[in-house]
């Protein structure tokens, strides 16, 4: 856990050959890069950094670097997530550790990360620009991160069916289309709207505030809330 309490980190799973995640902090010559997520417009965003320097420059790519010798993994995902975005009270899981993305043997563990896009200011730079791309529309990207990407979103389409975690790309107070909104972005496929409100009520992660938000020509809709914006498993 890093030294910000605000940064909700969770704990890798096994990753796609049944191998754990890296777990010691101090391995020498290890890449950490984060796989941050959003919905905007309806549809999920990854955040990328265009690369001004080689290998591959020119090209886009995860945000992330060499772990320092007195970083641990779990401050050198914080430390970028709030680099490229501003944002730090959100979602953020050690995904997995991949071997060889760069074709000459290196370590990278991966971080995947849930924003709201609304609270998130990106770094303003001239170099190493970052940039939203929709997840079903990528440019061509470096050390094979398309990869990282899909295993990321796996991840997190999963974990919509036993957890919490969209609360962190959403604004505290939503109305139930939108959380179906979001949900449809990330499953990438539409949901039957008396269905998904009846499983979201069903679960009690969510609770109705008492107000009222209007939407268009209809009657206003009920604003609801998550009741906890931490990781919950149900």
């Amino acid at each position: 856990m890093t030294s910000s309490e605000d940064v909700r980190i969770a704990s890798g799973r096994p990753g796609p050959t049944g191998r754990p995640t890296l777990g010691p902090d101090n391995c020498p010559g290890v890449a950490v890069f984060v796989v941050i997520l959003a919905v905007e417009s309806g549809e999920l965003r990854v955040l990328l950094v265009s690369r001004s320097a080689e290998p591959f420059r020119g090209l886009w790519s995860l945000p992330g670097g060499v772990l320092a010798r007195e970083q641990s993994l779990d401050e050198a995902a914080t430390h970028k997530l709030r680099r490229e975005t501003g944002v730090t009270d959100v979602y953020l899981e050690q995904l997995y550790t991949f071997h060889n993305l760069d074709g000459r043997g290196s370590v990278a563990v991966a971080y995947f990360a849930l924003v709201d896009s609304r609270q998130a200011e990106l770094a303003q730079r001239r170099t190493w620009r970052p940039a939203w791309f929709p997840v079903a529309d990528l440019p061509p990207l470096a050390f094979d991160n398309n990869r990282v990407i899909d295993y990321a979103l796996l991840r997190l389409r999963a974990k919509l069916d036993y957890s919490n975690v969209a609360y962190s790309v959403l604004p505290h107070y939503f109305t139930l289309s939108q959380l179906q909104r979001v949900y449809e972005a990330i499953l990438s496929r539409p949901l039957d709207k008396r269905n998904f409100r009846k499983r979201m009520l069903s679960l009690g992660i969510i609770e109705p505030t008492g107000r009222t938000v209007a939407e268009g020509a209809h009657r206003p809709a009920q604003l609801y809330a998550f009741r906890e914006r931490r990781p919950v498993i149900f």
